[in-house]
């Protein structure tokens, strides 16, 4: 009787929320706004926003509240109409489209991967590639070696065992897009039709997979990522169309999904936990991923800036799609740099509350051969050290902003110190090559 209760409790809950959400037609252009001062957003400081999204060559900035636009920006010559790519940020679909297939039969994300790929899929012993199931391809631990000449080769001869499947992580895009197979194997259909009929179609996303060597790239218009997130905000469910109903597969896909990096789920970024991890990288970072977001924010993250960020205790979505000045596989730091300047919109926060406006900023971080540093104070030296502790880099920097060259440098971490006067600061960044 109590279990009864509790499900008539839960399910009135989401319906309530599900009714205070607005949801825009499927067909047509037609999308319902809020004005930003209705939220106490000032406009010059919602002007400083767009600046600094222009300068780090965006295309497209939305935010809804509660389902509504409330901020929607395009740069230079790209529209409401111009398609966009995805890139990593797509693998969130890939995890919606498992669990749609779940919640009808057609799969077990704990079967074997073999069951739905074929005995023989990579060049694994047979022992190993009988401990990778669904599950550890969701979760970036099947074991395959990441270190491979070419990462995306999704050839049985490119998926190279390393490790007991669930015993490492590794950001690995083969294994990822191995599960378009597992979805087209058990449905009888191309994972681009089974992806239009189970979710484009019915919320009028839009979009489209394209094969792009070995990966498959979604592209859309910029309002088909906000749509998208939008279903995840409201846990999988369309206005009253419950795309995804398997409430279960949804916590676990947007919490925590294994130990080792505690702040992945099933293909989504999660903010807010204990440690992280970062994409070619085995190094364990304390603390939050994002640590200017929201704790409860879970992300599609894409190389170059591609982002969807869900944020529940907010009822809001930001997307943001575009180029950074250097590639990087998941924008984690470009992303914070985001919410320090989106938090500054509310017209109540002073000036001295505004702890991020001349706060140093690095990027990209990770790095992969040069390094960006704004927002110096003029005549500040800058010190570089491995984790030995060895002074690899030490200048004086006249400017406010400026450049350094790490070609000739191995991967790792390094740590930043930079002086001026009395006054110091401490940063870290990751190289990644």
């Amino acid at each position: 009787m109590k279990k009864n209760l509790l499900f008539l409790f839960l399910l009135i809950a989401l319906q309530s929320k599900s009714q205070s959400l607005y949801f825009p037609p499927v067909t047509g252009s037609t999308w319902d706004t809020i004005s930003p001062a209705t939220l106490g957003w000032c406009q010059p400081r919602i002007d400083s926003l767009y600046d600094f999204l222009e300068s780090r060559n965006s295309k497209a900035f939305i935010v809804l509240k509660n389902g509504k636009i409330v901020l929607e920006k395009y740069f230079g010559t790209f529209t409401q109409d111009s398609l966009w790519y995805w890139a990593s940020a797509g693998k969130t679909i890939t995890a919606v489209a498992i669990g749609i297939a779940q919640q009808e039969g057609l799969l077990n994300i704990n079967n074997l991967s073999s069951q739905y790929l074929g005995v023989g899929f990579s060049s694994a012993p047979l022992e190993k590639e009988n401990l990778i199931t669904v599950r550890n391809q969701l979760t970036m631990t099947s074991g395959f070696d990441d270190g491979v000449p070419d990462n995306d080769c999704t050839l049985d001869t490119c998926l190279v065992y390393l490790a007991d499947a669930g015993t490492r992580w590794a950001y690995h895009n083969a294994p990822y897009t191995k599960l378009d197979s597992v979805v087209a194997n058990a449905s009888g259909l191309t994972f681009n039709q089974y992806v239009n009929q189970k979710i484009s179609l019915p919320i009028g996303m839009g979009g489209t997979f394209m094969q792009f060597g070995y990966n498959n790239v979604y592209l859309s218009k910029t309002r088909g990522l906000a749509r998208f997130g939008l279903l995840m905000l409201n846990r999988g469910v369309w206005n009253n169309n419950a795309i995804l109903s398997d409430t279960s597969y949804f916590n676990q896909m947007t919490n925590t999904s294994q130990q080792i990096n505690k702040s992945y789920g099933y293909l989504w970024w999660l903010n807010g936990k204990e440690s992280y991890m970062l994409p070619s990288s085995q190094i364990v970072f304390n603390g939050s991923a994002q640590p200017n977001a929201p704790d409860d924010m879970y992300s599609a993250l894409g190389k170059n800036g591609q982002i969807i960020n869900v944020v529940p205790s907010q009822n809001l979505v930001m997307v943001r799609v575009g180029n950074i000045p250097q590639s990087v596989f998941v924008p984690n730091y470009f992303n914070d740099e985001i919410w320090q300047k989106f938090n500054q919109l509310n017209c109540s926060t002073t000036e001295t509350n505004n702890k991020s406006k001349n706060l140093t900023m690095l990027y990209p971080n990770p790095s992969t051969k040069e390094l960006f540093i704004e927002n110096l104070e003029l005549n500040s030296t800058i010190e570089i050290y491995n984790t030995l502790g060895e002074l690899i880099y030490n200048e004086l920097n006249t400017s406010s902003n400026c450049r350094i060259n790490l070609e000739n440098h191995n991967s790792g971490v390094y740590f930043i110190k930079i002086k001026n006067g009395f006054n110091s600061q401490n940063l870290k960044f990751l190289l990644c090559k």
